[in-house]
């Protein structure tokens, strides 16, 4: 597709709404194309509405709804999208931007031409704004205040003259106010957004000016608030600032900005008139009264931001600790969990539910998050259990809340190893097993004695003689094994003795 030339016409209502006021349409760019920085950026500083009148025979201008939009551009309807960093402080600058978007397939190269997408499909596609977009800067001290219209009018060369492809239209906004905003914060807040606050915990105000064109760079701002708790006025110069109540209720906070921004000269006063006529002492460029009414060009005026809101102070919870960590003793058949209590305490309201979050050592990566109310007495001191699955580091923060705050504690905890397989549980178990062997063989001994405690009289067979012999031998070994002691002192042996010496 031919190379395309597309040019811009920045059309302005320099009155206050309703828009349907007379409009006077007026070229911004000229009849050349535009250079690339121009294309990117233009500032038109002291740019007035009445400056040239509109060209109908070189840019046509089409109302909405005409046919002749159908045919201006090949493959589709061109659209303009028209932004602005409004509202604009007068005096400074307001920059709007265009960008064009192309019907499906046709996109803009690295030489500023409107292809065609190669392998363009039927279906879902991606548009991409490559340059084909402009933004211009509009220096607005001599805009009125209020509300105002830019409309933004894209055409297209075609051989000598220009088709329009596009209209867009955007409302912004000028006053002599310094736009104001003002974020708050809180450490235990639940939720920063509904404006209600805790006692006794400091509230950070942070104020935010919106001045893109940094008209107010050089000007010095002065932040006077009231907080309005009888703590009176509180005037700095730093955009942020700490406050802390210490009433509950309703209270409307107050912020007035002041800042010495640049603006037009007052004029002169009128030279005083002399009493008596007095000779002229040169030429009319040496008198003094002629110099003073040269105005100067670096006048500055006052300009004001406010902000109001109103917050309410409640009780929440302020501060909670761990005071200690127990581990708790489990089950064998539970090798590889470990069950540890930690004890709670807290200051301010009292909570009703207790979030875990167990993370790795670093306390990024979560592992596991626990949740679950809790009713707690007006001593706030509490027991949380967890479980931990596997030995390790952990880190473990702890919340407690309620209804309107939340209090965080974090804590490094390390799980010793609980697996069977471990040295220790290797060493207890060797040492259960002995013991077990030791009772089933001690329990068999006994029985086997007092089956054969009785006495047998010694028959004069040489075979009931070597049993008899072989079972008293087995008996005094069992005997050494498990009830060791002097084998001399028990009588059955000296029986034993004496029998074998006869």
């Amino acid at each position: 597709m031919e190379c395309l030339y597309y040019f811009l016409g920045f059309l302005l209502l320099a009155a206050r709404l309703p828009l349907d006021a007379a409009k006077r349409f007026h070229d911004v760019l000229g009849n050349e194309r535009p250079s690339a920085y121009m294309r990117e950026h233009n500032q038109l500083n002291g740019w007035s509405s009445d400056e040239n009148d509109w060209n109908e025979k070189l840019y046509p201008v089409w109302k909405r709804g005409d046919m002749r939009w159908k045919n201006s551009w090949k493959g589709g309807r061109v659209q303009a999208v028209l932004t602005s960093d409004s509202p604009a402080l007068v005096g400074s600058n307001i920059t709007f931007a265009v960008n064009l978007i192309f019907p499906r397939c046709q996109k803009e190269d690295a030489n500023g031409n409107i292809v065609y997408e190669k392998n363009c499909r039927n279906g879902q596609y991606f548009q991409k704004l490559g340059r084909c977009s402009v933004r211009v800067s509009v220096n607005t001290a001599n805009v009125t205040l209020g509300p105002q219209l830019m409309e933004v009018t894209v055409y297209r060369r075609h051989g000598r003259a220009y088709v329009p492809i596009a209209q867009v239209k955007d409302v912004y906004v000028v006053t002599d106010q310094i736009p104001v905003f003002v974020t708050m914060f809180q450490k235990n807040d639940r939720n920063s957004s509904d404006e209600t606050f805790l006692k006794d915990l400091p509230i950070m105000f942070d104020v935010l000016i919106h001045d893109p064109s940094h008209f107010l760079n050089y000007s010095t701002i002065n932040y006077k608030w009231s907080f309005g708790d009888n703590t009176g006025l509180f005037v700095s110069t730093n955009h942020t600032v700490n406050h802390t109540y210490v009433l509950n209720g309703t209270f409307s906070l107050n912020l007035t900005v002041k800042a010495a921004a640049p603006g037009p000269c007052p004029p002169p006063p009128p030279p005083p008139r002399p009493s008596k006529p007095t000779p002229s002492l040169g030429p009319a460029g040496d008198n003094p009264l002629e110099l003073s009414r040269i105005p100067d060009e670096n006048c500055q005026i006052n300009r004001y931001g406010h902000f109001q809101a109103t917050i309410t102070i409640v009780e929440g919870i302020l501060e909670v600790n761990i005071i200690q960590m127990t581990d708790v003793l489990m089950p064998v058949p539970w090798p590889e969990s470990s069950l540890i209590d930690f004890v709670v305490t807290c200051q301010g309201s009292i909570p009703t539910e207790v979030c875990t979050i167990i993370s790795d050592p670093t306390c990024e990566i979560t592992q596991n998050t626990v949740c679950s109310p809790v009713d707690v007495d007006e001593m706030c001191l509490l027991t949380v259990r967890r479980t931990f699955n596997g030995s390790g580091t952990y880190c473990v923060n702890l919340t407690l809340g309620d209804d309107t705050s939340l209090a965080l504690t974090s804590t490094l905890i390390s799980v010793p190893d609980r697996d069977p397989a471990s040295p220790l549980r290797m060493a207890n178990s060797a040492l259960i097993s002995v013991g077990c062997l030791a009772i089933f063989v001690t329990v068999i001994s006994l029985l086997v004695y007092k089956k054969h405690k009785e006495y047998n009289p010694i028959e004069n067979s040489p075979g009931n003689v070597v049993r008899s012999k072989g079972l008293s031998v087995f008996l005094n070994r069992a005997k050494a094994v498990f009830f060791p002691g002097n084998q001399e002192k028990d009588p059955l042996l000296k029986n034993q003795e004496f029998k074998g010496v006869s």
